[in-house]
């Protein structure tokens, strides 16, 4: 994604291209005004995953933003298409993803399908902004195993990047964090990866 220049409380964002992809032509309609907004003067708009996907095969974007909920590929199986399919550098595209309910199981997917954020809707344009800011200046690692492609999940405690406002007080540094509890000696890690027995 492009650098995104912070001059004191401005941000210009417009030479980045954005991808907004929602099956709902209203609540696309919305994004696309944020956005616009936002002074982005390149945005692609796409009612379907699927169409998306052509979108990504043809062109670079800056930024894809998804809706998790649609018919035939919904955001989670195109984030996943995304980070697995393509080649680099398409597969790092930051995606924010949209969703409707955020209940934790749901965050959780939205995360291991490798989402860089998620924002609840209905949206809040200060909140969208925030957001992007952050993945402008976002230095996690991008990982590529069997398992999972995306950015790095290991941030529970981190928080958002240093000096930039929405840190917690509890919030952990990004380079060097404090321990929260003690270490365990190696006979209680061993412990842990023994095969046990289940009852079923």
């Amino acid at each position: 994604m492009t650098r995104i220049p912070r001059q004191s409380d401005r941000v210009n964002l417009e030479h980045i291209t954005v991808l907004l992809i929602d099956d709902n032509l209203q609540a696309l309609d919305i994004l696309s005004s944020v956005i616009q907004g936002f002074g982005v003067k390149e945005q692609i708009r796409c009612s379907s995953a699927v169409e998306a996907t052509e979108v990504i095969r043809r062109r670079p974007v800056d930024l894809v933003l998804v809706d998790c909920a649609m018919p035939e590929m919904d955001g989670y199986d195109f984030i996943r298409w995304l980070r697995r399919e393509t080649p680099a550098p398409a597969r790092q595209t930051p995606v924010i993803m949209l969703t409707g309910h955020a209940a934790a199981s749901g965050v959780r997917k939205s995360r291991d399908c490798g989402a860089s954020f998620i924002v609840t809707k209905p949206l809040t344009p200060t909140v969208l902004l925030q957001r992007i800011v952050w993945l402008s200046t976002d230095e996690r690692e991008f990982i590529q195993s069997e398992t999972y492609v995306g950015p790095d999940r290991r941030v529970r405690n981190m928080g958002p990047p240093l000096n930039v406002a929405g840190r917690r007080k509890g919030d952990l540094s990004t380079h060097v964090g404090v321990a929260l509890e003690a270490n365990m000696d190696q006979s209680d890690i061993d412990s842990l990866f023994k095969p046990r027995r289940v009852a079923l």
